[in-house]
């Protein structure tokens, strides 16, 4: 057996998590399945697999090369397909990542239009506000906000939104409508530590430019902890206008400071170093950046 079969019968495997398994989906015999194991093991040098009553489980070794094998049979389907010429009918999994605020309200309810004109693609979502290795876990894709943490990855910018400073209506009318920068000192403050506005909020008006430090007594690491607060009427927070858009056209969230501009904030489609993007990858990509251009001229007649 190949390199190539004797990683794809190692990579069911572990994913089936059995001999037994592997060789049915596999439609082979578990005598060579185990000796497919067993023979990549011995030509490795090293251990793959612990066996115990409860099943089989991948050593660190294991783990790492079922990782890397994963990714080889992957770029050897997409081989594959570029040569048959099946680009315009792409086939096989793939795997994204994205914030899980951004993709609850702008991907997800619109996967089915892309799976719909790609019937032999599946997708697996990974939904994480994390900046996780791609390698490690992967994918094929990710989708990020804000600034880029590892300066090694391919990156492309593929959208910006404005930042916007939100409350809901109750708490303005609890609380006061702020006018300028500086009234939000008074005001209870959402911050959001991981949306570039932790520490301070820089708002410009012309060629005036104004820095607030904020000191919330809610400060939250997660998008859905910041939307559950001010939609709980718990306070003020800046947002990407992306995070809040069926408050905002509903009229549930308000804007205020609407005459300061705060810096946008970028999306990127993320691949992992070393890799060329897939034909999956690259259509997943077009068809994102094609919703977000939809909102931002639906947003824009709103």
């Amino acid at each position: 057996m190949d390199r190539l079969a004797l990683m794809e019968t190692y990579v069911c495997v572990v994913e089936t998590g059995s001999f037994s398994a592997a060789a049915k989906r596999l439609g082979l015999g578990q005598p060579a399945v185990s000796k497919s194991v067993a023979q990549l093991e011995a030509r490795l040098g090293t251990r793959l697999l612990l066996r115990s009553t409860r099943g089989l489980t991948p050593t660190e070794a294991g783990q790492h090369f079922f990782e890397g094998a994963r990714r080889t049979i992957a770029q050897a389907d997409e081989a594959d397909n570029l040569a048959r010429g099946a680009g315009a009918s792409l086939a096989g999994r793939l795997r994204i990542c994205a914030a899980v605020t951004f993709a609850r309200l702008h991907v997800v309810p619109h996967i089915n239009a892309f799976l719909a004109a790609h019937p032999a693609l599946a997708i697996d979502v990974m939904l994480d506000d994390r900046q996780i290795d791609l390698l490690e876990h992967g994918i094929d894709v990710a989708l990020r906000m804000g600034e880029l943490g590892d300066s090694s990855m391919t990156a492309r910018r593929i959208a910006s939104s404005r930042r916007l400073v939100v409350a809901t209506p109750a708490y303005l009318a609890d609380r006061g409508v702020p006018l300028v920068p500086a009234d939000l000192a008074s005001h209870a403050v959402v911050v959001h530590e991981k949306d570039g506005g932790g520490g301070s909020w820089s708002f410009r008006q012309h060629d005036t430019t104004v820095s607030v430090a904020v000191n919330g007594r809610l400060r939250v690491s997660a998008a859905e902890g910041v939307r559950a607060a001010v939609l709980a009427d718990m306070g003020i927070a800046v947002a990407s206008e992306w995070m809040f858009a069926p408050e905002l056209a509903s009229g549930q969230v308000s804007t205020v400071l609407a005459d300061w501009e705060l810096p946008p904030i970028d999306l990127w489609a993320v691949y992992p170093s070393g890799r060329l993007a897939s034909a999956k990858a690259r259509a997943f990509v077009a068809f994102v950046e094609h919703i977000m251009r939809v909102y931002r001229a639906d947003a824009a007649r709103a």
